[in-house]
């Protein structure tokens, strides 16, 4: 069954009845640019074919009701009580998993709570967008809700300003210290190309990736690792941004440059540098990545993706034992670049291959896996994809 039968289904087996629309957005691959983005940085991601489902029905009352086949019970709020759901201590008074579909449905709120179209509404969330493998399936539950809610409440609000609350719902909901990059990401998919972001301006271009026209894939090494954003990790790394940014009195390290790291190792301890150092290397990687594939096309990127992943491993540890095996078997096996993508400590990595060499690069990889001890990776490849959309 697919992701969008199993939200219909499920709608159905919620209310008796069919959805007023069914409405989805993508997951997303992070070419390059890790990290930076909470940093006011540049980021170099795209929508991929993996999508999150949410059927929706309009209700005759002031409450929201979301269900999902990956929870066994499905919650209900009353709209006004969604602001009480997502306290500043962090203690959720839902389920996390529900909590991404009511953040947003509370951002969207919040920009006017007042607007006429606002009513009850019932959603079921269906996805194919592997969980946990840093190819944002949170992103794209908010995307798909907020797309959902967006028509079905009249907001007419655009796709930077439902990126926004999904952010919203992402770091005050949830209570995960991410950026934006995943929901622009997902919001603003556009086929074939990526989305360059420039994470303190929110402005946008579209970079045609040239993958298939120079006979390459973009191999995805899911390694089953699973991460969570919201855990001490990835908040440590962005608490010694801040704290390297203060210590050169820069107001975000996207105003730090190369250069300027000589200054920044005598200010600071080696793990703080070593924060920073990643970071302004990465969006200077993200830089380099954009003028080569606009001038010597998608061949010229494979050591910036190389070079990133070392920076995650050895500046930033964020990388674990499994995205290590699985970046030096592809590269070992012929891949022309690779290196972890999403957040760290587990998830997924990517390799840019050669169409021949994918199956010889697919075995390396399933056999380093294998000698290690490892469970058996998940490997497939994706191309940029479009944004949200209404399936039904």
């Amino acid at each position: 069954m697919t992701a969008l039968s199993a939200a219909r289904d499920l709608l159905g087996e919620l209310t008796g009845t069919a959805p007023d629309g069914i409405w989805s957005a993508p997951g997303r691959v992070n070419l390059i640019g890790e990290h930076t983005d909470y940093n006011e940085g540049f980021v170099l991601p795209f929508a991929i074919p993996h999508r999150t489902y949410a059927a929706a029905r309009r209700r005759d009352d002031d409450r929201i009701r979301v269900a999902s086949t990956f929870a066994d019970e499905a919650v209900e709020v009353a709209l006004d009580d969604l602001s009480s759901l997502f306290p500043s201590d962090g203690d959720l008074r839902v389920p996390e998993w529900s909590a991404y579909a009511l953040g947003v449905a509370w951002a969207l709120r919040e920009l006017d709570a007042s607007a006429p179209g606002i009513r009850g509404v019932d959603l079921a969330i269906a996805s194919d967008v592997p969980v946990g493998a840093g190819l944002s399936s949170s992103a794209a539950i908010e995307g798909a809700v907020a797309s959902a809610l967006n028509d079905l409440w009249n907001l007419d609000l655009g796709p930077v300003t439902l990126a926004r609350a999904g952010r919203r719902a992402e770091n005050e909901a949830v209570g995960a210290p991410t950026g934006i990059m995943d929901q622009m990401a997902s919001m603003l998919g556009v086929a074939d190309a990526a989305t360059f972001l420039d994470c303190r301006s929110l402005e946008t271009q579209s970079v045609p990736t040239g993958f298939s026209d120079a006979g390459l894939e973009l191999l995805v090494i899911d390694t089953r690792v699973k991460h969570a954003h919201s855990t001490g990790g990835y908040r440590d790394r962005r608490d010694a941004c801040e704290r390297g940014a203060a210590r050169l009195g820069a107001p975000a390290l996207r105003d730090v440059s190369v250069e300027d790291l000589p200054r920044a190792a005598a200010l600071m301890d080696e793990t703080t540098f070593r924060r920073v150092r990643h970071i302004v290397t990465e969006n200077q990687r993200v830089l380099d990545t954009v003028a080569a594939l606009r001038t010597d096309g998608p061949q010229a990127i494979g050591d910036l993706l190389t070079a990133s992943h070392a920076s995650m491993r050895d500046d930033f540890e964020i990388s674990v034992a499994e995205l290590d095996t699985a970046v030096d078997a592809a590269l070992r096996a012929g891949a022309i670049g690779a290196r972890m993508t999403g957040g760290g400590f587990g998830g997924a990595a990517i390799a840019l291959v050669a169409h021949a060499d994918v199956a010889t690069v697919t075995d390396a990889v399933e056999g380093a896996f294998s000698d290690a001890g490892f469970a058996a990776p998940h490997i497939f490849t994706v191309a940029p994809s479009a944004g949200p959309r209404r399936d039904a």
